[in-house]
């Protein structure tokens, strides 16, 4: 493995976050230019938004023949999500956990994760079941609006930072957006690929560690700012939320796109991983904790996020 490997699969992770990024704040741009509700916006446009390196990274691995990829971007972009971001931003300050998120937003996840293991105990996931997917995505965005009309519930706003610019330049940008992500998704897989073989580690490890870690990167960094200005109201429940759209949309729309067989091991290893952290987590979030989960279990989820990684490698 050369050097221009390594350039070419920093490039793309580049261009995924830089594309995202404004590919997010262009949307937002647009739907408020046609005074679309700030509530659906950031229940869909931003949703969508952080979710799309995984939709791009997994849609390419699938279409190129590495399906081990397509869904171990998303268990271990979940898992991380979980272990490495929420534990990271607990560490430098105690997370306050909303009732929302309890009652409403880790009953999702965790379902939709179980569901998750029974469409792949076939191995494989088709493009009928990348339907159902799809389908709960309708239903879980329907009922998320219909949640966020409620008066007494308190909806976030939109924390997107946005500079002032015409919904016409937005929607350029939008497209600039669109393309640079589709490029960057198609040098991090190949790239992730070569170096994968040339390591002689799989695919399936490759995904879950590196891969997974630079489609989570915008959560992280954005976790980690809130945590350093003391302001993680929300942050819980962003991750919850993109946990939850990695599964319907990203694994979703690939299947629906290409249906795709996967490993053994990513269906008796990694998703049970997945499961057991979003277990952990509400151990850390039942209300018996306070409302917070303070710096110590923040830790025990990144232990157990350094603990997974050491497992897979020398498993």
């Amino acid at each position: 493995m050369d050097s221009k490997t390594i350039i070419l699969l920093v490039l793309g992770l580049i261009l995924l976050l830089v594309s995202g990024k404004y590919l997010v704040e262009s949307s937002v741009v647009i739907a408020r230019h046609f005074r679309i509700p700030t509530g659906i916006i950031g229940l869909t446009i931003v949703a969508f938004g952080t979710s799309a390196p995984e939709l791009l990274v997994s849609l390419q691995a699938a279409v190129q023949g590495h399906p081990d990829m397509a869904v171990g971007n998303v268990v271990g972009s979940n898992i991380s999500n979980i272990l490495l971001v929420l534990g990271l931003t607990t560490v430098i300050f105690p997370l306050v956990v909303q009732s929302e998120s309890v009652k409403r937003d880790w009953p999702i996840m965790i379902g939709l994760s179980i569901l998750l293991l029974l469409i792949l105990l076939d191995y494989q996931i088709s493009r009928l079941e990348g339907g159902l997917l799809i389908l709960l995505l309708g239903g879980y965005i329907l009922f998320s609006i219909y949640q966020s009309r409620k008066p007494q519930l308190n909806i976030p706003p939109v924390d997107v930072p946005l500079r002032k610019m015409k919904w016409g330049v937005a929607a350029i940008i939008f497209a600039i957006s669109c393309i640079g992500l589709a490029f960057g998704a198609s040098l991090l897989v190949d790239n992730a690929a070569e170096m994968a073989h040339y390591f002689g580690i799989s695919e399936r490890v490759i995904s879950i560690t590196m891969v997974a870690l630079g489609t989570s990167l915008p959560e992280l960094s954005t976790s980690l700012i809130a945590a350093f200005k003391k302001e993680t109201d929300i942050s819980l429940g962003n991750i919850i939320g993109s946990n939850i759209m990695n599964i319907v949309s990203v694994l979703g729309l690939t299947a629906l796109i290409k249906p795709f067989s996967i490993v053994p091991e990513l269906l008796t290893i990694d998703i049970p991983w997945m499961i057991g952290a979003s277990v952990l987590l509400f151990l850390f979030m039942i209300p018996a904790r306070k409302g917070r989960i303070n710096r110590l279990e923040g830790s025990l989820l990144f232990l157990a996020y350094a603990i997974y990684i050491y497992f897979i490698f020398i498993g």
